[in-house]
């Protein structure tokens, strides 16, 4: 091989490298699946032990669900997809904050289903994951998200959140860290945060200013390799 075809290749070879390494990094940025399976199970575990009371079966969904520390919006997850009623992953929100900003429920789409007081918004998971087995808990239901629906978890590397992605921009959120945020070396605030899209509520008549217990605030979301700011009604809570 001459001194060009060598310099080639090597320019090449260095290319290929520097390639992988910034799809690495974009892909553990955005969310790696592999990177989030490892990490988002042991984190969720985390939550559910600092937080025993407020986890509890939910047999309306065949699974389990983690209220609020102030009890106005709960996350559910369904054990068995096959007897969950209308969403597997969901959020349960108190739909009075949002009525007495203004909500008309009358022009929500389809999408949010009432439930005594409540405003349900979720997804539907894949069936192919089985039902989960006798001894079955919080944690295993989790399990089954992770094993057979990765794509709804992601990693929010402003927050250094995990997170389930539960549909039209719903998402519920938890530290990588429930002592350090592990980007920025400070105190982690926001152990746990319910995230709502305030677009189709502020289009069925809610003041995102006068809901009562939520933040609406822009969040850092990276979209198309890009960082932007969008809106959110945001619920944190610091729980260590």
């Amino acid at each position: 091989m001459n001194k060009n075809n060598k310099l080639i290749a090597s320019v090449i070879a260095a290319l290929i490298i520097v390639a992988a390494i910034t799809v690495g990094v974009v892909r553990t940025a955005e969310g790696n699946l592999d990177v989030i399976g490892k990490g988002s199970q042991k984190t969720f575990e985390a939550v559910l032990n600092v937080l025993p009371d407020a986890v509890k079966p939910d047999e309306k969904n065949a699974g389990w669900s983690l209220e609020s520390p102030d009890g106005e919006v709960r996350l559910i997850w369904s054990g068995d997809y096959s007897k969950s009623p209308v969403y597997d992953v969901l959020l349960e929100f108190d739909a009075k904050p949002f009525l007495e900003a203004g909500l008309d429920e009358s022009k929500l789409s389809d999408q949010y289903k009432r439930n005594n007081g409540s405003i349900i918004i979720g997804s539907k998971l894949r069936k192919e994951a089985p039902s989960v087995k006798e001894g079955a808990n919080a944690l295993s239901a989790y399990q089954q998200i992770e094993t057979y629906n990765p794509d709804i978890i992601n990693y929010h590397s402003a927050m250094d959140h995990y997170g389930l992605k539960l549909g039209d921009g719903n998402m519920f959120e938890w530290a990588k860290n429930l002592e350090t945020n592990t980007i920025t070396k400070k105190d982690q605030d926001k152990d746990i945060v319910f995230v709502l899209n305030p677009e189709p509520l502020i289009a069925a008549g809610v003041d995102p200013q006068k809901v009562e217990g939520w933040v609406y605030a822009t969040v850092p979301v990276m979209d198309h390799g890009k960082n932007v700011e969008v809106y959110k009604f945001l619920k944190p809570f610091n729980i260590k």
